[in-house]
């Protein structure tokens, strides 16, 4: 019987053991994972308040064409796009109105310029965050939406 030198047992098998293995590829892979995970979380929040943004946006400009003859036209068409997108922070959304090009920033100034035919149009900003991890991917990112409609 053959026996061989030098080897000795317990350090082979301490070489061929992957008990660990599992914990060190997580440790590498599981940031990787998160940063991507935590990106379309807040892509998806972008994309939804973009939607918000639009939806409040064409509420906006209905309601301001519709309010021909009202004694509080800028108000309304003001409550009407807060109204509609509850979820957006309503002192981060930037409100222009416009008719026909010149801008509507009080109720008077809106009653008096609104004339059937003309364009009624509602221009809604809002700051977007894509910071994931640390890394702001689009700094000064901001969202912006327009509707137009015709008064009545």
């Amino acid at each position: 019987m053959l026996q061989r030198s030098g080897q000795c047992s317990g350090a082979s098998s301490f070489a061929r053991s992957e008990s660990g293995v599992s914990a060190i590829e997580f440790a590498i892979v599981a940031p990787a994972v998160l940063a991507i995970g935590i990106g379309m979380l807040k892509f998806g929040i972008a994309m939804s308040h973009y939607m918000l943004l639009n939806n409040a946006a064409a509420q906006g400009a209905l309601t301001l064409a519709l309010a021909r003859g009202t004694t509080t036209p800028h108000t309304t068409t003001s409550t009407a796009i807060t109204n509609a997108a509850p979820s957006l922070t309503s002192a981060s959304v930037t409100k222009t109105t416009t008719i026909n090009g010149t801008a509507c920033t009080t109720d008077t100034g809106c009653a008096s310029a609104m004339v059937a035919g003309q364009t009624a149009r509602v221009t809604l900003t809002y700051p977007c965050d894509l910071t994931v991890m640390g890394i702001n991917f689009k700094p000064n990112c901001t969202l912006s939406a327009q509707s137009s409609q015709m008064i009545q």
